[in-house]
C-alpha cells in the first residue's frame, strides 16, 4: 500500500528548506466566511458539551473537548486548515535546516497577548519548553520528545532544535498542547510556571471563568490582532446527557450542540429550525484493557473479550450506523495507516481462550464516562451484556470526566477495563502509537491499558527516525499488525463528530483531527 503524505510532511521528511506562504492577517486556519457582519455588542453564542474539563492549561489537558475550549483563548504557531493542510498562524513563515536538526520560525509582529504584553520569541521558548522541561505533566507530550531546546534568537525569530530529524513536529506545533501563552501570567491570578488556572493567550476571545460541572465562559478581545468575531460572549454549557442537550437547543437555549442522541439523528433532520453536520474523525473509541492485572496479563484472556463482543449488531442497534468498525490499530484518516483485519463475533472461541487461559467465574468493572462519546454509557452497558454471555460479570461504573480521568490513569484504580477514544491532533500514525508504547505509559502519558512490548517500542523507535517513506510504512504496518494480535484494547470503531446547531446561525464548521470551528459563527442575513 502506498501512502500520500500531504506535501507539508514530505519537504520535513527529506530535510529541504521550507518557507510558507504568507497568509492575510486573520483567523489563518479559523477563517471567517464571507459577508461576516460586524462584531454585536451584546449577543452570546452557547455552545453544549458532554463533559467538564479536567483542566484550562494546554499542556495538560487529555481530550479534544476541552482543546476546543481552550482554543478560544490560546493559539499556536501554525495550524490546520479544513483540508489537513499546515497553515501559518502565530508564526508566518518557516524552514527547516538541510540536516533536519533545526525548525525556524518567523514570528507575527504587533500581536499582544491578552494582558497586554507582547507576543515575541522569548514567550515561545517560554511556552514550548513546557512541554520537554519534566517539570510540567504532558499526558500527550510523545509528539514533542523529538525537541532538544528552544531558542529566541530575537524578539521575532524562534529556532526548535531536534534530538533528530522529526517529519510530525510540525503539525504536532499545531496542537493545542503547544499553544502559547504570556510568561507574564504564569505568575499572576492563581497560575504557576507548572500549573496554569487562568490561561492568557492571543486569541480572539480571553478566558473569563470556569465554573466546574457548569460552565466556561469566553469574551471577546476588542484589540484582537485579526478580524473580530461577531459573539461577544461564548458560554460553554457542561451537559453529560445527550437528551438534555438537545432539548436546550430545541427550546432555544443553545446555540450549537456536540453529539445530538443518534436515535433522533433522522427526526433532526428534518426539523427546519436545525441543522445537522457530521463530520470525519481521527477518533478510535475502543475499551482499554487493563494488561498489568491478571488475567487480562495473558493475550488469549484480551483476544476472547475481543471475540465475545458482537461490533457490528452494536454498531447498528446501539450507535446506529453513525460509526464505522476498525480493522486496525489505526484509524483509516492517519498515515502510516494498513487494514489489518476483524475480530469477528464468536462467542464459542471466546470461550475456549477463556477456558485455555484457565479463566473463569470472572468478575470485572467496565469504567464508561456519560456524554463524553456517542452513546458511550449505552454501548457499554451492551459489552456488558455480550461479556455476560461468555461468562464474565461486567459491572459498569460511570462518573464525571475529571474523576474518570484520574481513576483510569490508575493502573491500581477501579477499572479492569474502560471506555476510551483517542484522536491524534496531528493527524500522523506515530501520536496514535503513544497507545501502545512504553514511554507513554501512565504518568508519562495516556497508555491507560499499560501496554508495551520490547518489539513494539523498538519498532516504534525506528520508524520515528526513518525518513524513508515506504519502509516507514513498512514499520508502522507491522505494529499495527502486532498491536492487533497483542489485543490490549477491545477495538470497536471511528467515531463521527456531530454537531447540530440552530438554523439561524451559519459557519459552522469543523477541522479533521475532531476538532469544531465555530470562531466564524454568525446569524443568517
Amino acid at each position: 500500500m502506498n501512502v500520500v503524505y500531504p506535501a507539508t510532511f514530505r519537504r520535513l521528511r527529506i530535510g529541504s528548506v521550507v518557507l510558507a506562504t504568507l497568509l492575510t492577517v486573520g483567523f489563518a486556519a479559523q477563517a471567517f466566511g464571507q459577508g461576516m457582519p460586524a462584531p454585536s455588542p451584546n449577543a452570546t453564542l452557547t455552545i453544549g458539551i458532554g463533559v467538564d474539563l479536567d483542566t484550562v492549561d494546554p499542556a495538560q489537558q487529555t481530550t479534544t473537548t476541552v482543546q476546543n475550549v481552550i482554543d478560544y483563548g490560546l493559539q499556536t504557531l501554525v495550524a490546520f486548515d479544513t483540508q489537513g493542510k499546515i497553515k501559518p498562524l502565530l508564526a508566518t513563515s518557516w524552514e527547516t535546516s538541510k540536516d533536519g536538526l533545526t525548525l525556524t520560525f518567523k514570528l507575527r509582529q504587533g500581536v499582544k497577548f491578552h494582558d497586554g504584553t507582547p507576543f515575541n520569541a522569548e514567550a515561545v521558548a517560554f511556552s514550548l519548553d513546557r512541554l520537554i522541561s519534566g517539570k510540567v505533566k504532558v499526558p500527550i507530550g510523545a509528539g514533542f520528545k523529538s525537541m532538544q531546546s528552544i531558542e529566541a534568537v530575537n524578539p521575532t525569530t524562534v529556532a526548535v532544535h531536534l534530538k533528530h530529524p522529526d517529519p510530525n513536529l510540525l503539525p504536532n506545533l499545531s496542537t493545542t498542547m503547544a499553544s502559547i501563552f504570556s510568561p507574564t501570567s504564569a505568575s499572576k491570578d492563581g497560575n504557576s510556571p507548572t500549573n496554569i488556572v487562568h490561561p492568557v493567550g492571543t486569541g480572539p476571545y480571553q478566558f473569563t471563568h470556569w465554573t466546574k460541572g457548569s460552565e466556561v465562559v469566553y469574551t471577546r478581545v476588542d484589540d484582537y490582532w485579526g478580524q473580530k468575531p461577531y459573539y461577544k460572549t461564548v458560554d460553554f454549557k457542561i451537559i453529560p446527557e445527550a437528551n438534555s442537550r438537545e432539548a436546550g437547543l430545541l427550546a432555544g437555549q443553545l446555540d450549537v450542540i456536540m453529539n445530538p442522541p443518534v436515535t433522533d439523528l433522522q427526526s433532526l433532520s428534518q426539523n427546519s429550525a436545525v441543522k445537522l453536520l457530521k463530520a470525519p474523525s481521527d477518533r478510535s473509541v475502543f475499551i482499554a484493557i487493563n494488561t498489568t492485572k491478571p488475567p487480562f496479563d495473558n493475550v488469549k484472556v484480551r483476544q476472547a473479550l475481543n471475540y465475545a463482543v458482537d461490533k457490528n449488531a452494536i454498531i447498528k442497534n446501539v450507535m446506529f450506523d453513525s460509526v464505522n468498525p476498525m480493522d486496525s490499530a489505526f484509524p483509516s484518516s492517519l498515515t502510516g495507516y494498513c487494514k489489518v483485519g476483524a475480530y469477528d463475533y464468536n462467542p464459542d472461541k471466546a470461550k475456549q481462550l477463556l477456558s485455555e487461559a484457565g479463566v473463569k467465574n470472572l468478575k470485572i468493572t467496565l469504567g464508561s464516562p456519560t456524554g463524553r462519546y456517542i452513546q458511550d454509557i449505552q454501548f457499554a452497558q451492551a459489552i456488558s451484556g455480550y461479556l455476560r454471555k461468555v461468562g464474565i460479570d461486567a459491572n459498569v461504573r460511570t462518573m464525571d470526566w475529571p474523576s474518570y480521568v484520574s481513576a483510569m490513569l490508575n493502573k491500581n484504580g477501579p477499572f479492569d477495563l474502560h471506555v476510551l477514544g483517542w484522536a491524534p491532533g496531528a493527524l500522523d500514525g506515530p501520536t496514535q502509537l503513544q497507545m501502545f508504547t512504553g514511554g507513554s505509559i501512565p504518568p508519562k502519558g495516556l497508555n491507560t491499558s499499560f501496554f508495551s512490548t520490547p518489539a513494539i517500542d523498538k519498532l516504534a523507535s525506528e520508524a520515528a527516525l526513518n525518513l524513508d517513506e515506504a519502509s516507514r510504512h513498512q514499520q508502522l504496518c507491522q505494529i499495527q499488525k502486532d498491536v492487533w494480535q497483542q489485543a490490549p484494547w477491545i477495538f470497536l470503531w471511528s467515531q463521527t463528530l456531530i454537531l447540530a446547531y440552530n438554523s439561524k446561525i451559519t459557519g459552522v464548521s469543523y477541522l479533521p483531527n475532531e476538532k469544531f470551528e465555530t470562531m466564524a459563527v454568525h446569524p443568517k442575513p
